[in-house]
């Protein structure tokens, strides 16, 4: 299993394959424009079908719900991420694999989100979930989700029980405090690129240990 920076070889989809795909990144696409220009509540899925010109059907055979196709872009993510800690070498403990996997992943990641949407709409998708009680709590809920898987896999990488021993779900609920405040900063910065949001992951991260361990009082 390679990390984010180094994916894994795989076969070359075929034509269909990659026409289906093209069709799901076409209503990811037309979703978020949507959603974002006039309103989660205020959007049909008929409004998103005919912005791509396929059925309603076609629309749920890729996704479930509008909350699915609003979603679609953290589950990408959250996918590769999880992978990328699957992959991590074994001498690294697991905070440094967390920190590791998503600060040398984001160049994939971004990869990835530019091939669907560009980031400034990515960046307003963000936000509007952030202020859409309905959405956001979709995210919060798939987050705790992915939280609970990550928390399994570092703790069968270190070899211990997670039900019985707290660290992993410890670990895990910090950095993923980290990240919530990391992109919540990044999404009103001026600074709406891929590498800001690299950076000031980076940097947040580092400061987890010194900010537990010490006082904040001025010298």
């Amino acid at each position: 299993m390679g990390t984010l920076g180094t994916p894994r070889t795989a076969p070359r989809p075929g034509l269909r394959e990659i026409k289906k795909q093209r069709t799901r990144d076409a209503l990811v696409r037309a979703a978020l424009e949507l959603f974002t220009t006039q309103g989660y509540e205020q959007t049909t899925v008929d409004e998103i079908a005919e912005a791509v010109d396929v059925s309603q059907r076609t629309f749920f055979r890729y996704f479930a719900s509008k909350e699915d196709a609003a979603l679609a872009l953290q589950a990408m993510t959250e996918a590769y991420f999880l992978e990328a800690v699957r992959g991590r070498p074994p001498h690294e403990t697991p905070m440094q694999a967390l920190r590791q996997a998503i600060v040398e992943g984001w160049d994939r990641i971004g990869e990835s989100i530019e091939a669907v949407v560009p980031v400034e709409l990515y960046l307003r998708m963000y936000r509007m979930i952030e202020s859409t009680p309905v959405l956001l709590a979709a995210h919060l809920r798939r987050s705790a989700e992915t939280e609970e898987k990550i928390a399994r896999v570092l703790a069968d990488r270190e070899g211990i029980d997670v039900d019985a021993d707290p660290r992993p779900r410890l670990v895990v609920a910090v950095f993923g405090g980290v990240i919530r405040v990391t992109e919540r900063q990044w999404s009103v910065g001026e600074d709406g690129s891929v590498e800001a949001m690299r950076e000031l992951t980076a940097r947040y991260l580092d400061q987890v240990g010194p900010a537990i361990r010490g006082h904040w009082r001025a010298t």
